[in-house]
């Protein structure tokens, strides 16, 4: 008798017996995934990382040395000394605030523009679809070096267009920092914010229609269901759309160096890695700020990940 008792109910043991087929079926599949995410994704990973690894290693070993390229005989190993000349130096501190304020004003607006853009992409008809994305696609596939050469002339105080238009006559853009980063972030945007886009647009795609259609017999507004339902549901496709973006605005270095070459206070992280580098023969130097924006770099997207924890078997649908 006092057996019996301590045994469940006939239906609540094969509710558990059902609970645990379906958690090991789930952990199959995930096991699965991952198998097959490997076996698609390893040999690509294997080839970048055969390509990326070399460089960035001795990257760190040549940042260990005070080694001017004109003067090899010269080298001598310095430790760590290379990173606190850098660390204590205010041009590395404003380059890095330039960036950071680079990264931050041009991620947000493209974030707020690509989502706009991609709500008129999802609502466009379908005859219209195609051609309305390859003219929102025009401006990223034009080479960034060619958009920053366009930009400048647009902007320059002798042959620009804009003074004349806006009778601004007489303005040099790129004389002060204010504006000459204003118009770098500027082309940043328009050239990368259908890019943004088209990643938004995939997360658009992937938003339950039921669960809009249930949220307006609720009567929520378009609001409440863009903060309570869209978003929500696409939260991992802007993480990749932030991340990537992020971490490619964090390098920016061709429009700086067309329309200012880090004049008037705009000197970026990548910039300043060049200088020291390329412009000054600073190999030691220049390997030790590429090193550091390496670092950045990947904080950031640890940093990323970490905030936004997404739980990418919500993204499937799972519970």
């Amino acid at each position: 008798m006092s057996t019996l008792a301590k045994q469940p109910p006939h239906g609540e043991a094969e509710s558990e017996q059902a609970d645990r087929t379906v958690r090991r079926l789930r952990s199959d599949r995930a096991r699965g995934e991952r198998r097959l995410g490997w076996m698609l994704a390893g040999p690509a990973f294997v080839v970048m990382l055969a390509v990326t690894a070399y460089p960035i290693l001795q990257a760190m070993y040549d940042s260990l040395f005070a080694y001017r390229l004109t003067d090899p005989e010269s080298r001598r190993f310095v430790g760590l000394n290379n990173y606190a000349v850098i660390l204590t130096d205010p041009v590395w501190w404003n380059a890095f605030g330039v960036t950071v304020l680079i990264t931050v004003v041009t991620v947000l607006v493209e974030l707020v523009l690509g989502f706009a853009l991609a709500l008129v992409m999802m609502k466009a008809l379908s005859t219209i679809r195609p051609v309305l994305r390859t003219a929102i696609l025009i401006p990223y596939a034009i080479i960034t070096v060619v958009s920053a050469f366009a930009w400048f002339f647009a902007f320059d105080i002798t042959s620009g267009f804009v003074n004349p238009t806006f009778g601004l006559e007489g303005t040099d853009w790129f004389a002060s920092f204010p504006t000459a980063v204003s118009v770098i972030m500027m082309s940043e945007i328009w050239k990368t914010t259908p890019f943004i886009s088209l990643l938004i647009l995939s997360g658009l795609a992937q938003v339950p229609e039921d669960l809009q259609e249930a949220a307006k017999v609720d009567g929520a507004t378009w609001w409440q269901r863009m903060w309570k339902v869209t978003i929500p549901n696409m939260k991992a496709a802007i993480m990749v759309a932030l991340l990537f973006r992020t971490l490619d605005a964090f390098r920016i270095f061709d429009n700086v160096f067309i329309m200012t070459g880090g004049a008037a206070g705009t000197e970026t992280l990548s910039f300043g890695a060049y200088r020291q580098t390329i412009s000054r023969l600073e190999i030691g130097l220049g390997s030790a700020y590429s090193v550091l924006l390496f670092l950045s770099v990947v904080a950031i997207a640890l940093g990323f990940i970490k905030i936004f924890k997404v739980d990418l078997s919500q993204a499937r649908g799972e519970k």
